[in-house]
């Protein structure tokens, strides 16, 4: 009797599975079938990259959101939030895990991770060169600068660093405080130099390039040097809702690639601002550098008093001109009458920057675009003697 009963079951289970398959049903054992599916994941840009700022995140959005809700939903917290340049918010306090996760949400466009930026430069002692350099193709100089007697007058530059000395006797009365993303205030002093250096060279009445315009300091990078994506966006989110009239822009800092650096960037091109960027130090491809390889912006590598490729400058053909960075002597923030000479690709940015400057006086309705065209066009061709191959040889011309 038993065996017989058995046999049953046998066979009714049989007829069941065939049934079922039959119907294109798949049986699953019981103790699998409640299981939860994995969560869906998403890619975090930059998650390994040196510098990396644990747990803190830029997320970019597709879409309207809450964005505290949406950070606390993955089990973050809302830091900054980014309505200019993008359209997004930094978050703290997210494993990497959870940042994977957020990164798949269907309003989330991008996560990318929060890294450490920096500026670099080398420490020289003899004069300055550079404008002396920049206002003719020879490459002997005739111990002067001539320029237009606009000298970038109504044009603003918005100096992205370590805050600027506004007191300064360089800048007249023409230099003013911003923002500063390092301490989330107003008053972005510069407590490093390079910054005050930069914004020396760019508008100067002694060292300055465009010794008319205006200089408004955003302070994005620390005593030290240093700052994180999240400030550095922050600082070109608030250039990109504030600017008005004529606008350029100084970034003479940089990192690794940086997906949230480089939109900034590219929105705030787009809604007019005209930036300049160094190539950076590390003597080596600037296309794997951010925000050096935003094809929008102007890339700066560094060039000597003999018209050679600087040895610490980046190259590539990422690469738009060249301008003097090799002792550069300007302003510092020690005093209101401070000096220092200094070298890197950060020193040959302003010197663009500065002729920008200049070039937007005489049209002050030119795009980014045609400030770019107009100064590329107008340099020196083939100036630089051993330029790395595939570097656009362009030396740097004030036009008008």
């Amino acid at each position: 009797m038993a065996t017989h009963k058995r046999a049953r079951r046998i066979k009714l289970t049989a007829a069941i599975t065939a049934v079922a398959a039959a119907a294109g049903v798949t049986l699953l054992n019981t103790s699998i079938a409640g299981a939860a599916p994995a969560p869906r994941t998403g890619v975090v840009y930059g998650a390994d990259a040196a510098g990396a700022v644990a747990g803190s995140y830029i997320v970019m959005l597709d879409k309207k959101a809450d964005k505290a809700e949406l950070a606390k939903e993955y089990g973050g917290k809302l830091k900054r939030n980014y309505s200019s340049a993008i359209n997004g918010f930094s978050a703290s306090g997210l494993s990497l895990a959870e940042a994977k996760r957020l990164a798949a949400d269907p309003a989330v466009s991008k996560v990318v991770q929060n890294k450490k930026f920096h500026i670099s430069e080398t420490q020289e002692n003899p004069p300055s060169w550079g404008l002396d350099r920049i206002d003719q193709t020879e490459t002997t100089g005739d111990d002067a600068y001539t320029y237009p007697d606009s000298a970038g007058e109504g044009v603003t530059a918005y100096v992205i660093d370590t805050g600027v000395r506004v007191t300064h006797e360089e800048f007249e009365g023409r230099a003013t405080s911003g923002y500063d993303a390092v301490d989330n205030d107003d008053s972005a002093d510069d407590g490093n130099g390079h910054g005050t250096h930069v914004a020396g060279t760019i508008a100067g009445a002694t060292y300055g390039v465009a010794k008319k315009a205006d200089i408004v300091a955003v302070r994005v990078l620390d005593d030290s040097g240093s700052g994180t994506t999240e400030q550095v966006v922050a600082g070109i989110d608030w250039v990109t809702e504030n600017h008005e009239g004529p606008s350029v822009a100084n970034m003479s800092l940089g990192g690794g690639a940086d997906e949230a650096l480089d939109a900034a960037v590219q929105r705030a091109i787009a809604s007019g601002v005209t930036f300049a960027v160094a190539a950076g130090n590390e003597s080596t491809d600037a296309s794997g550098s951010s925000p050096a390889r935003v094809p929008e912006a102007i890339t700066v590598a560094s060039s000597t008093v003999d018209d050679e490729q600087s040895d610490f400058s980046n190259y590539g053909s990422i690469v738009d001109i060249y301008a003097p960075g090799s002792d550069i002597t300007s302003s510092w923030n020690d005093s209101d009458d401070a000096s220092n000479t200094i070298s890197g690709t950060s020193m040959a940015t302003p010197h663009v920057v500065g002729a920008a400057a200049v070039y937007l006086a005489g049209h002050p309705d030119a795009t980014p675009e045609e400030v770019a065209t107009a100064l590329t066009e107008g340099a020196t061709p083939d100036a630089i003697s051993n330029a790395t191959e595939g570097t656009p040889n362009k030396l740097l011309k004030v036009v008008e």
